[in-house]
């Protein structure tokens, strides 16, 4: 009986450490949350067309859980080419909500071929190239960051802004 309740109280405290580190938001990280469980990746903001155009250009690697966040003024079907990119790439493509409409796997290094969102999509996010597989991020997953818009996020940084 005893060590039944050490081990509960031992789930209980992870329990609430896991949900104190996800409630965080900082503008280094973006979230991913789905019904495979939620990832964080420390990524790089693309805010300006100038960041946009340049990308993950000439890199020679990606940390594992790395990444670049492009946020863009409005929604709208957007379009990425693998131009002077030297590492393979996916994409998860959000709308205004933060949700994933799309995410394009393995996008080849050097291809000039343009990668579309098929749907208005407001922000980006560029991983290592089939990490999105292997964590099961899909569309109807939800993505969240402070330099996402908050007002009608799908998941806000300040989860209390969502409810009531």
């Amino acid at each position: 009986m005893g060590i039944h309740r050490l081990v509960l109280g031992v789930a209980a405290a992870l329990a609430f450490a896991g949900s104190a580190v996800a409630a965080e938001c900082r503008s280094d990280k973006v979230d991913v949350r789905g019904p495979w469980g939620t990832a964080q990746f420390t990524v790089e903001l693309a805010l300006n067309p100038t960041d946009q155009a340049r990308g993950l250009m000439f890199r020679e690697s990606l940390p594992r859980m790395g990444g670049m966040l492009f946020v863009y003024p409005r929604a709208t079907e957007l379009g990425f080419w693998m131009r002077n990119t030297l590492i393979p790439l996916d994409m998860i493509f959000a709308d205004e909500t933060g949700t994933v409409i799309k995410v394009h796997a393995e996008a080849r290094p050097g291809d000039e071929t343009v990668i579309r969102s098929e749907g208005d999509a407001l922000s980006v996010l560029e991983i290592n190239g089939g990490l999105a597989e292997r964590l099961g991020i899909g569309p109807g997953d939800v993505i969240r960051s402070p330099a996402l818009p908050q007002d009608g996020a799908a998941w806000p940084c300040d989860e209390t802004a969502s409810q009531g």
